[in-house]
């Protein structure tokens, strides 16, 4: 077992981090205020292979490990959630449903652009009565001569008005609940495709989120994503490799807030000392440092098994969990250890707090990766025999 990066992974890490250093730290208050993603950004993220991480490079991509993936979303996070989030969406959701369950011809068409960073990808399933419910989905599509008529409403979609294509979630077979919901890949500038109210959000302000409306809106059957039915199926899929990504996310914020927090406590001073010489500081530095760690093992294990092949169902589920609420609590003692200058935006530890609380709810809140977790812990009780040995250890 081997807990080390390679040389490639520690010159990736670097190469993003100079990058996140010199071309997006210096515009992060300027981003969130605007509440607008930088479209100029794209281009420069492509230039790294950060469009296209994991995507073979046959179709555009850097073919980058699962592993490495992390590493990149790690680093943008630390400097700013809200670009993590975007290049996060675009690789681990629209794209990844694309790379996972698409033609050949759907991948040579969209597949390639969205790797080399030309196109922009969201990614519909949420709805406003229907999150991690899937049998509440009202969004429907029905049989019109050789088309398909969508009609519906998604909600909270990253990209929703910037995005070039939607792979959205429809039912098709309401008798069938879960398995009559198909995917479909749908172009912007198709008719009856719009966006609709874009969000004024709490945080993670420069990715943004907005309504997604269907009205009678026809595409062929060639715009159909995997097998008619197989949509809902197919999206557990895509978001069990795409809660390792915010898992990283979540690390990476954690990161920056630790940071953040640990450079003011040794210019900030207090009754003739820096307040970092104070033992009730440096338990939180410590305690959270600690916490990071942890949670950066959690997702980088989940990453490398992703690699091998293995399955990550609960895997990726702890890992987004415990990374996310470790966030959380990382960002709460960064505006604690600021004191008043926490609160205002003169300091990151006030954005950083904003920001943190999507990763508990984004691709499924921790109430839902809890419900994962015991599905798979428990889906059945211990034998006998393991019970015995189990209480044999006293």
């Amino acid at each position: 077992m081997d807990f080390n990066f390679t040389g490639e992974q520690e010159l990736l890490r670097r190469s993003v981090r100079e990058f996140a250093e010199s071309e997006m730290r210096p515009h992060v208050r300027e981003w969130d205020e605007a509440q607008q993603f930088p479209r100029a950004l794209i281009s420069k993220l492509a230039e790294l292979g950060l469009m296209g991480i994991q995507f073979p490079e046959e179709c555009g991509g850097a073919a980058m490990s699962s592993v490495d993936y992390c590493i990149c979303i790690e680093e943008l996070a630390r400097v700013d959630p809200s670009v993590s989030l975007t290049v996060a969406a675009h690789n681990g959701l629209g794209a990844a449903h694309i790379a996972m369950f698409g033609t050949d011809e759907q991948k040579r068409t969209y597949l390639v652009p969205l790797a080399r960073g030309e196109t922009l990808a969201a990614w519909g399933l949420t709805e406003a009565s229907a999150g991690s419910d899937a049998g509440a989905m009202r969004t429907s599509a029905t049989r019109d001569g050789a088309c398909w008529v969508i009609n519906g409403t998604k909600q909270f979609i990253t990209h929703g008005c910037s995005g070039d294509l939607i792979v959205v979630m429809a039912v098709t077979n309401r008798a069938k609940g879960s398995r009559g919901i198909t995917a479909f890949i749908v172009e912007r500038g198709t008719p009856g495709f719009r966006a609709g109210r874009k969000e004024d959000k709490l945080g993670m302000r420069a990715s943004e989120t907005s309504e997604v409306i269907f009205e009678h809106c026809r595409v062929p059957p060639s715009q159909v994503l995997g097998q008619e039915g197989q949509g809902f199926v197919n999206a557990l899929q895509v978001l069990d490799a795409g809660r390792i990504g915010i898992a990283a996310l979540a690390v990476g914020l954690a990161q920056g807030s630790y940071e953040a927090a640990r450079s003011y406590a040794f210019v900030r001073t207090q009754f003739g000392q820096p307040i970092g010489t104070f033992q009730s500081i440096r338990a939180k530095l410590v305690d959270n440092a600690t916490r990071i760690e942890a949670a950066r093992l959690l997702t980088f294990r989940a990453a490398s098994m992703k690699d091998a092949g293995k399955r990550t169902t609960l895997e990726a589920a702890m890992a987004k969990l415990y990374s996310s609420e470790i966030a959380v609590r990382a960002s709460e003692d960064g505006v604690q250890i600021h004191g008043g200058y926490g609160f205002v935006k003169d300091y990151p530890a006030e954005k950083y707090f904003r920001d943190v609380k999507l990763t508990t709810i984004g691709e499924g809140t921790s109430e839902i990766q809890r419900l994962v977790i015991a599905r798979q812990l428990l889906a059945a009780p211990p034998s006998p025999s393991a019970s015995a040995r189990h209480a044999g250890h006293g």
